[in-house]
Formats: structure tokens, C-alpha cells, sequence
């Protein structure tokens, strides 16, 4: 299939965006997918979400939001309005004038990429695909994916990029829970796969996005994701080998991080924790490693910063071990309750969360765990489904540790300091709590 009048198509398209008539489709309905929806029909737009999770899409057609950011009462009125519609046919989508797709892109076993979610959104979007559309990646991958996998699939039936059809790599840089930027006020980074492409896509996010930044490929713009997450990796991991080697001088690190922050230049203060969690920060430097040992190279900052991330639960562990030690208890046997297993501060998303880790760890030395967490109310831990204690003044005197993983703000760290009898905290929650009865440990 070809565009024959391909240029009236790209004007009309063009058009259509600029009128906010054009229907969008976002494929993937998840945290990403759904807060770009969202933005979309704020902006004016009909927006389609095709998910291929049946439950996401009966919640969207009951006005009922999943995402801890989007109020389901804005659901509901975009729905009852007719602005968003949700299914789970992908045949839909040749009623679309723009589609973004927003598909999850995890890593396997072997810490190589799975792109399968993308290769399964384009596949499916190909036979749906027509002249005058514009289809945007939002998904993180490794720079080449866009023109080397999504490129082929999608003018196969020899539609031209840039002519009749246009293809584009746009990262989501979507914060959960961050009150201060959301998806409109972020700067968005595109960049298509010709000239014409990037233009289109830039027409299409500046109606929805304050600022757009154009760059000169899609490999450009899938790096640029890469960088921003490698770079918190990669200073994570050097910030969290700096509290391990405070532990052994007997310094606080926290003091340490404090005093050199107060430098005006030359110095970005970044903070220890139990290890990195979420679905960007300890995967996306695994796409790049690996991409580059494609080249024969080795990305050696990406795998040490990522072998010391991922020993920090061992060495809060072992923290608390020492602690229970010191008060003449063995850990085997000790009532262990954990605060917080979501990934950061007030979200409810447990992806990849140091806090699953140090679960299994405190049940593999024989403790009794329990976990008290007020956005997740149950998890499923290695086929098991744990549940959330309430975090009372009880709950809090039954235990023999309490180590804060999470530092939510519904927490009541002075409670915490008042009726536990000690406290691990690797967060610094507790700085705060003034003369607490119980002992606390911090990194």
C-alpha cells in the first residue's frame, strides 16, 4: 500500500493535530500510557487506550483509575464525555490518526532486553496502519530500536517514512508521584526517523507538552533516555558504596552528604538507600550494557555501579543483624516488620523494589516478617501473598525491628521512634524524630 496523495495526507494530518480533531490511540494503558492519555484529552484530544490487559480496560470504561496519580473522578468525566474510550482490539486502531505506544520493556533472566511487548504492539499495529499516520515509541529500549525492528515492520507494505506514513522515538520521563513535574510541564525529547518525521511529532506533543526538544534521530533520542537513567545509576551506586565505606570509618554519611551539598558548584548531592528499585532506574543501564557488548565494548561503570545497587539489601541486612545482635538477639526468630515495600515515596508500585529482596532475605535467615505499607495492601512474593499490617502503636511494639525501606510521607515517624524498640533506617526518615525511645540505625 502506498500514499498516493501523501502529501495532501501529511498537510490534512498536520491539520487535524493543530485543530485537536486527530484521534490518538496510546497502546499500553499502564502508569505511562494512561498519564499521557490523560494529558492528551486535557489538551482537547479523543484519545483510544488499547490494552491488552481485559482489567485496565473494564476499570477505564467504569471511570475507575488504577494509576495512584490520576483521580478516577477525571476518568470518569473523560469517559462520560466521550474524550477516552479503552479496548482491547487492536483493529481499532486504523481509526487513529496518532498512535504512541507505551508498552512495557523488562529485562529477562539474563539481564538482556525483552522487546517483545514492542514487537507484539507493532506487529499488531502494522495491518492497521494507513497513510497520514503518525506512530511515536515511548517505550525505553536500546538506541537502533525504532529503525532497525519498528522501521521494517511498519513499511513492509511499503508505505514511506517521512512521505506517507511517520515514525518517531519519543521517552517517557513520567515521575510517580513527583508533585512538581508531570507529563505536561517535562520537557519531551523527540526525534523521528527523517527530518519530516521529527516535525510531525513535535506538531502532535506540542499541543499537549509546554516544551519540546527535537533531536536529530531516533537514536539520538533513545540514548537520551539511556543517559538520564544511567546517570542516576551510576551515581547511586558510587553514593551507596560511599555509605558502606562511612559504615567502616564509623563516619554518618548522611553528615557527610549534608555538609557537601552546601558547595555551590561542582557537587550534586545524591542519597543512599536500600537499593534501586522501579521500572526504569535498575533496568534501562542493562539496555545500553548490552547493547554495547554488541560492539565489543564493556560498559564498565553501568556493571560496577550495578553489582554495588544490588548489594545494598545484603548490607541493610546485615545492618539489622548487627543491631539485634548488639540488643543479645539473633535474627533467627526475630519479629521483623518492614516499612514500605513500594519502590519510592508514595507510589504503590512494588516493580523491581529493594524492599521484595530484603523480604526474602529476612525469611531466608529464619525472621519473622511482616510488612506495613499504606499505598500496597497486599503483595505476591515468590507465590505467596503477603498482606499489609496496620502500622499501630501495637503493631509497632510487637516487633523487635523496624526498618523503614520506603519513607512514605503517611508515615508517622515520630510513632515509629516512640513505640518501636528499634529502628534500621535506611532512608533517614527518622532525622527529624527529636530524643526517640527506640535505638536507631541508620547507613
Amino acid at each position: 500500500m502506498r500514499g498516493g496523495g501523501a502529501p495532501d495526507s501529511a498537510e490534512a494530518l498536520r491539520k487535524r493535530i493543530r485543530e485537536r480533531t486527530a484521534r490518538v490511540a496510546v497502546v499500553g494503558a499502564g502508569y505511562v500510557g494512561l498519564s499521557l492519555a490523560m494529558e492528551l484529552v486535557r489538551a482537547g484530544f479523543r484519545v483510544l487506550a488499547v490494552d491488552v490487559d481485559e482489567r485496565k480496560v473494564r476499570s477505564l470504561r467504569g471511570g475507575r483509575s488504577y494509576v495512584i496519580d490520576i483521580p478516577s473522578a477525571e476518568v470518569a468525566s473523560a469517559v462520560r464525555a466521550g474524550r477516552l474510550t479503552a479496548t482491547t482490539d487492536f483493529a481499532s486502531l486504523r481509526r487513529a490518526d496518532a498512535v504512541s505506544i507505551c508498552v512495557p520493556t523488562p529485562l529477562r533472566k539474563s539481564k538482556d532486553p525483552d522487546i517483545s511487548y514492542i514487537l507484539s504492539a507493532a506487529e499488531r499495529l502494522a495491518p492497521e496502519l494507513h497513510a497520514g499516520m503518525l506512530v511515536v515509541l515511548e517505550s525505553t529500549t536500546y538506541p537502533g530500536t525504532t529503525r532497525e525492528v519498528i522501521l521494517p515492520l511498519l513499511t513492509r507494505v511499503g508505505l514511506v517514512p517521512g512521505v506517507d506514513i511517520f515514525l518517531a522515538f519519543s521517552p517517557e520521563r513520567v515521575d510517580p508521584g513527583n508533585r512538581r513535574w508531570n507529563t505536561r510541564n517535562t520537557p519531551k525529547v523527540v526525534g523521528g526517523i527523517t527530518p519530516a518525521c521529527t516535525a510531525m511529532a513535535r506538531e502532535l506533543y506540542a499541543q499537549v507538552i509546554e516544551t519540546v526538544v527535537p533531536v536529530s534521530s531516533t537514536e539520538s533520542a533513545e540514548m537520551v533516555k539511556l543517559l538520564e537513567n544511567t546517570f542516576r545509576s551510576v551515581n547511586i551506586g558510587l553514593v551507596n558504596e560511599v555509605a558502606i565505606i562511612c559504615d567502616k570509618l564509623r563516619l554518618d554519611v548522611w553528615e557527610i552528604i549534608g555538609a557537601a551539598a552546601t558547595k555551590p558548584f561542582g557537587f550534586m548531592p545524591f542519597y543512599p538507600g536500600p537499593g534501586l528499585g522501579g521500572h526504569c532506574i535498575p533496568i534501562d543501564p542493562h539496555y545500553l550494557a548490552w547493547k554495547m557488548k554488541t560492539l565489543d565494548y564493556r560498559a564498565r561503570f553501568i556493571e560496577l555501579a550495578s553489582e554495588v545497587n544490588a548489594q545494598m539489601p545484603e548490607f541493610v541486612l546485615a545492618r539489622a543483624q548487627d543491631a539485634l545482635n548488639e540488643r543479645r538477639m539473633a535474627l533467627r526468630g526475630a519479629r521483623v516488620l518492614v516499612l514500605g515495600v513500594a519502590y519510592k515515596r508514595d507510589v504503590d508500585d512494588v516493580r523491581e523494589s529493594p524492599a521484595l529482596d530484603l523480604l526474602r532475605l529476612f525469611q531466608g535467615k529464619g525472621a519473622q516478617v511482616a510488612y506495613a505499607d499504606p499505598k500496597v495492601r497486599s503483595l505476591r512474593l515468590d507465590g505467596r501473598v503477603l498482606r499489609a499490617r496496620p502500622l499501630t502503636p501495637a503493631t509497632l511494639r510487637a516487633c523487635d525491628a523496624a526498618v523503614i525501606v520506603t519513607d512514605h510521607s503517611d508515615f508517622d515517624y515520630e510513632a515509629i521512634g516512640r513505640h518501636a524498640s528499634l529502628v534500621v533506617d535506611t532512608r533517614n526518615a527518622m532525622k527529624g524524630v527529636r530524643r526517640p525511645r527506640a535505638r536507631v540505625v541508620r547507613l
